[in-house]
């Protein structure tokens, strides 16, 4: 018999899984009946599907072991092995004859089987099964107590009614989900597969109040503690949605949620807050044992310390170390850090890192805000009594609505978002100030243990002034101590470019000689440092490459008017002065600096020889014309023409210099020298001549149209206020990138030479 080209297809509906033996069996059966090979299976002596028995031999008939038989052995093999999944085929991979690899799948199916005597926990699915589908594939682990037959039964195959309670919790659907559970009472215990979560679980993921409110009457509180497959109980899972009700529901019943652990060592706190849900956080917080999360070595309240700072629950913070200041340092033995280490890390914040307009910082500091009390060690953030009166409730719906408008207002203009950031900042501050004066008391062997200098260099890295200012208060020796590249506090900020940071060199008066001349583990000076590219993230924050290579410059004679006249020759490892270094570093820099100033003045000039030929035009083609005797303007004594005259004047010597400075930025040599004051020079003239041409061009055309129209208010007043258009629109894209380069320029600087003394 010819059996090639065998495909799967022809022979099962879908490969055996594990889930689907009696479909695939069935199938297989049909098959080996019609191509002649069940006779290899199951003998023709009477017997049924199921009653034969293990062989470890094959089947010898009367023909003996010919090579028919031999043949046909093989193709009965064969379209057994092709309809198995990968993973079962490794389980029959070494088995030659068909009747015992048929009988080991049977066994293996029995072995498998929900009704085993010798099961316990299902099986899980496996990745092959999983990737068959997702919903299609939800099985379930029967608790201890579940019984294989009657009404309180629940069924664990693959299409079995678990399927429909995970669906009923999913949607929120009690009315069913209660009709199922009184016909399969146990099936709310059950762990459904493939995340082992009960209907609490997955009613809780989902958010559904009134489902997890209901089941939590029906369970019991061990019934509460079950756990799925990542340990986390359905607690953890309302945590990360966020619903404080819910919470209030299960901890009510059972108050140990709160302390159960699943894999990744997190508690339901932990949770609330990488969630961002601050009034469950706030509620969670309340009812947590503050014993449980100190205890053993503190990794519970390190974690959740930090899990709070990421998600700026700056009060939950601040109360936490009042109580216990020792998590300040505390090390996680998940993160790998502490408290004062993650605090490094966030510049936002604090107040240096905030780069507020002038309006904005204007607002900062006319907003009031309220001293922050510190609480004692026998008070706890408490959530707010929630039993209102009727009138209450009504007084509070109106004040609430009011207050959202009020809200919605200040966010509007901005107010609001500068409220809170100043909240943020306040309360930072706090936090640092606590955290400093703990670690002010440790012994120089708590000091290495705590990693303090490891905060201290990423502070210094972020330019985080005031992290620095007070842990050098806390432990001064700090101040002399190196990173892993052997820079100290100035030398990273150089190379950061963190100005701020760098301008507290000027606060060290008689100390500073001690800190120039130091080099790191590559022998750069800080000449070396200056010289070198700024970080992609710093020079973000500068508009067009121009004022970034302008920006550099200002870096590198800042530092150079600092170190010793010997050191700007000085070589480093790769003997390469500090010139040399920066020369290489921007060549890219320069030539992206000088595409960026011509074709800006290439698009300003275009733009001025506009308006040079039409104010040129309009001087000889007054409004009314002249008069034909005299050839004097007809309107010449009138104030609106005088005011036509003079506004022409004005926008045509005006763009005539615009364009004028526009074309010598064309005509630079574009040396690294020129970016420092000659081209920003010649590009704040321009683009403010260009500007005056504007507004001028716009006035002549107003009062053209008042001598024109003589009077007739109700069509001059619109037009007016139409030509202000441009100029407005012309003020809000390119003055900001006027007034950035003037002040960049001709400004105070980004150095603070002044630098009160602070070490």
């Amino acid at each position: 018999m010819t059996t090639t080209n065998i495909s799967p297809s022809s022979i099962v509906v879908e490969v055996l899984r594990g889930d689907n033996y009696d479909d695939w069996s069935a199938c297989m059966k049909s098959y080996m009946l019609a191509q002649d090979l069940w006779d290899f299976i199951e003998p023709s002596t009477g017997h049924h599907e199921g009653d034969q028995e293990v062989d470890s031999k094959p089947i010898d008939h009367q023909e003996g072991d010919s090579k028919a038989l031999r043949k046909k052995n093989a193709a009965a093999l064969h379209a057994i092995q092709i309809s198995c999944a990968p993973n079962i085929l490794s389980k029959i991979r070494s088995i030659t004859s068909a009747k015992v690899a048929w009988d080991t799948l049977a066994n293996l199916q029995q072995q498998n089987s929900p009704s085993h005597k010798e099961q316990s926990v299902e099986a899980e699915p496996s990745e092959d099964d999983e990737s068959l589908g997702s919903e299609q594939s939800v099985e379930a682990e029967p608790a201890e107590d579940d019984e294989s037959q009657g009404s309180g039964s629940v069924s664990y195959g693959i299409n079995g009614p678990l399927l429909t309670l995970y669906k009923y919790a999913h949607i929120g659907d009690w009315d069913a989900t209660k009709n199922y559970l009184s016909q399969y009472p146990n099936a709310k215990k059950a762990r459904i597969k493939p995340y082992g979560r009960t209907a609490l679980h997955v009613a809780a993921c989902a958010g559904n109040l009134t489902i997890v409110e209901e089941l939590v009457k029906m369970m019991s509180e061990e019934e509460l503690e079950i756990q799925d497959d990542e340990g986390s109980t359905a607690l953890f899972s309302a945590a990360t949605v966020g619903i404080t009700k819910m919470a209030e529901c299960l901890v009510s019943k059972n108050k140990n949620l709160v302390t159960f652990v699943n894999a990744q060592k997190r508690i339901p706190l932990d949770g609330a807050c990488t969630g961002n849900n601050k009034d469950m956080a706030l509620y969670l917080y309340s009812v947590t044992p503050f014993e449980f999360l100190c205890q053993g070595n503190g990794h519970h309240g390190s974690y959740f310390l930090q899990c709070a700072l990421g998600a700026q629950m700056l009060d939950i913070v601040l109360d936490f170390l009042h109580r216990c200041p020792r998590f300040a340092t505390t090390m996680n033995e998940v993160l790998r850090t502490n408290a004062l280490i993650y605090l490094s890390k966030m510049p936002q914040t604090f107040p240096s890192a905030s780069r507020l307009a002038f309006w904005q910082r204007w607002i900062y500091s006319c907003i009031p805000m309220q001293s922050i009390a510190t609480t004692d060690d026998n008070v706890r953030i408490n959530m707010p009594h929630q039993s209102l009166s009727e009138s209450k409730n009504i007084i509070l719906q109106v004040s609430s609505k009011l207050r959202g408008f009020a809200i919605n207002l200040l966010a509007f203009l901005g107010i609001k978002q500068i409220y809170d950031l100043k909240k943020i900042h306040i309360y930072s501050d706090k936090i640092l100030r606590c955290m400093c004066e703990y670690i002010s008391t440790l012994d120089y062997e708590e000091y290495i243990k705590a990693d303090v200098h490891r905060a201290f260099h990423k502070a210094a890295r972020n330019g985080m002034v005031e992290f620095i200012t007070e842990v050098v208060k806390a432990c001064p020796h700090v101040m002399t101590s190196a990173d892993g590249n052997a820079r100290n506090l100035f030398m990273s900020s150089i190379a950061n470019r963190q100005e701020k940071v760098f301008s507290l060199f000027y606060g060290l008066e008689s100390n500073r000689a001690r800190f120039v001349c130091l080099m790191d583990i590559s022998r750069n000076t800080m000449l070396h440092l200056a010289a070198k590219l700024s970080p992609p993230s710093q020079l973000a924050r500068i508009s067009g490459a121009a004022l970034q290579m302008q920006r550099e410059l200002q870096w590198y004679k800042e530092v150079e008017s600092i170190v010793n006249p010997t050191d700007k020759d000085f070589l480093n490892q790769n003997d390469q002065t500090p010139r040399e270094i920066f020369t290489y570093d921007h060549k890219d820099l320069v030539v992206k600096g000088e595409q960026w100033m011509k074709e800006a003045a290439t698009s300003c000039t275009v733009v001025g020889a506009l308006i040079i030929t039409i104010m040129f035009t309009v001087a000889f083609t007054v409004p009314g014309g002249n008069v034909q005797e005299t050839g004097y303007p007809v309107f010449k004594d009138e104030k609106s023409f005088t005011v036509f005259i003079v506004a022409d004047a004005i926008s045509l010597f005006s763009s005539s210099t615009s364009v004028l400075m526009f074309l010598g930025i064309l005509m630079s040599r574009y040396a690294e020298e020129d970016f420092l004051k000659s081209l920003p020079t010649k590009l704040i003239i321009g683009l403010s001549m260009l500007f005056f041409s504007i507004a001028a061009m716009m006035v002549t055309f107003c009062a053209a149209l008042i001598i024109m129209l003589d009077g007739r208010l109700q069509v001059i007043i619109p037009i007016v206020l139409l030509a202000t258009i441009p100029v407005t629109f012309f003020m809000w894209l390119q003055f900001p990138l006027l007034v950035e380069i003037f002040v960049s320029t001709y400004g105070p600087g980004i150095f603070n030479r002044k630098m009160k003394r602070w070490y």
